[in-house]
């Protein structure tokens, strides 16, 4: 069984033992652990089934098959699932002995699974946007525009190392540990891309250890339960060297004291709502890498903490602060068909004339069905004679979207001609409903640790006061002779040079005549 975890690399085919999403329609997917069984399971002689409203399907029939592949939906024997309900309830030894022979007697191997007549689904290979999608909620889910969008301001890219602070469901967790993971580390001083995540909740902690190591991704993932206001962020006592930071909490302003590159000040951390950090020793341990920028990003839905946020943080010394909103909204694409003669009730499909030929002819339809109506006697005494030239003689002929009156066979054959999914005109529409607020993004960055041994290196690198080719290096007479004869030297070379005596006859001047 492959180490790596199915969100890094999902293989070619599905394999027991590992996360698989179920796609049922566009909003709907379903995460499944596949499971490689012989023996009845929950009463289902088939072994492990998925039960959705699409059929059911047998987990022996989706294993060894190609990422993306239809699985269609197979005919499941659930008499042995009803006899182990009964059994639950039948105090008789004897009958209980008997039913759970007869329970456990009905195994199937994969090619005694009959497929059914109709429903089907998609079996796909697990990545953070699906996840994010399928996983179960336990608090506010960090969606895929926000956190790509996220990942992309903090800089992060493989080997680099992030901290995260509130967990959560882990959507954003899967999604980090994509962006920073450059391999496996081999030992604990191997430096590889790691997230360090922390969550306050006994419950949501346990429960995300536990998908972190259903999905292989431990040796990626450090997750530790934590009070982040307090306790900051170290790991074991020591500082986990991070570069990007990403706080997903109710007052993140309480943790951003921890995140600081020297001890803050009593009156910095007044202004945090906090009196004291608990340190471990007397010695102060920043969880930032020293030697580079440090970047930020908090997740606030709403806009006083926004400001609360951005308070502390010009205190602390964070710069370039910005405060950005995702507004997300899909886009559709689709084949839209309008016509009178387009069936109703199909997806994309308008009742409505395509040009105003066929509007015209619509009209006159109508227009002899009202003068056919009113020459019908009231009293239904005696039949009146409609006259070949009448102009209700067109309302019998079929009209097709292009307003054109047509036979049904040259109709059949113009719409045998086009294929079905290439009919009507291709447009695009922006979904009908609205997506609504989530939270606003503030970005902030922290600048490198900067000594003085390194201000002294950088001195004698670039040295300052010593330069003779700056302006305002010299006085202004200076500067003007350098002028004048920078001036006097284009004027020499622009004068023709006098040409030696006895080199060639000289041509005669031509006189000017008046």
């Amino acid at each position: 069984m492959s180490t790596v975890s199915p969100f890094l690399d999902p293989g070619p085919r599905t394999r027991p033992n590992t996360l698989a999403l179920a796609h049922l329609s566009r909003d709907s997917i379903q995460p499944v652990y596949l499971k490689d069984t012989s023996g009845a399971i929950d009463g289902y002689a088939e072994g492990a089934v998925i039960n959705t409203r699409f059929g059911s399907f047998p987990h022996s029939t989706i294993l060894d098959k190609p990422w993306g592949s239809q699985i269609r939906a197979s005919i499941v024997d659930t008499g042995s699932r009803g006899r182990k309900r009964k059994l639950n309830n039948t105090a008789d030894g004897e009958g209980l002995e008997n039913d759970t022979e007869d329970a456990g007697s009905g195994v199937a191997t994969p090619k005694d699974v009959k497929t059914a007549a109709s429903g089907f689904i998609h079996i796909l290979p697990p990545t953070p946007e699906l996840w994010t999608l399928s996983l179960p909620h336990r608090t506010q889910v960090v969606y895929t525009p926000d956190y790509s969008y996220i990942l992309h301001r903090i800089r992060a890219r493989p080997g680099m190392k992030i901290i995260e602070a509130g967990a959560g469901s882990g959507s954003f967790t899967h999604a980090a540990a994509r962006a920073v993971y450059n391999g496996y580390p081999k030992d604990a001083r191997d430096a590889k891309g790691k997230v360090f995540s922390f969550e306050f909740n006994q419950d949501r902690f346990r429960k995300m250890r536990e998908e972190i190591s259903d999905h292989r991704l431990d040796a990626i993932v450090h997750i530790t339960h934590r009070d982040v206001y307090n306790d900051g962020f170290l790991v074991d006592g020591e500082s986990p060297e991070a570069e990007c930071v990403f706080l997903d909490l109710p007052a993140p302003w309480k943790a951003l004291p921890h995140l600081s590159r020297s001890k803050p000040t009593p009156s910095q951390l007044a202004s945090s709502e906090l009196t004291e950090l608990n340190i471990n020793g007397s010695e102060w341990k920043s969880p930032l890498r020293a030697d580079r920028t440090a970047y930020l990003c908090t997740f606030s839905p709403c806009i006083e903490q926004v400001t609360k946020t951005v308070d502390v943080m010009r205190r602390l010394g964070w710069m370039e602060i910005e405060m950005v909103e995702v507004a997300h909204r899909r886009i559709n694409v689709m084949r839209e068909r309008i016509g009178y003669n387009v069936p109703a009730g199909d997806r994309g499909s308008t009742q409505a004339a395509a040009d105003v030929e066929e509007a015209l002819t619509k009209l006159k339809e109508i227009e002899g069905r009202y003068k056919n109506q009113h020459r019908q006697p009231r009293d239904g005494d005696g039949d009146v004679d409609m006259d070949e030239n009448d102009d209700t003689a067109c309302i019998d002929k079929p009209v097709n979207g292009n307003g054109k009156n047509t036979s049904p066979s040259d109709e059949a054959e113009e719409v045998s001609s086009v294929k079905p999914w290439m009919a009507g005109r291709l447009v695009h529409r922006t979904e009908a409903e609205l997506k609504t607020h989530t939270s606003y993004l503030v970005f902030a960055l922290l600048p490198q640790e900067w000594t003085e041994a390194q201000e002294a290196a950088a001195f004698d690198n670039w040295p300052c006061g010593k330069e003779s080719k700056v302006i305002g290096n010299l006085d202004k007479e200076a500067r003007k002779q350098e002028k004048r004869e920078m001036l006097q030297g284009k004027k020499q070379n622009r004068q023709p040079r006098n040409k030696p005596e006895g080199d060639g006859p000289s041509s005669p001047k031509k006189s000017k005549t008046t």
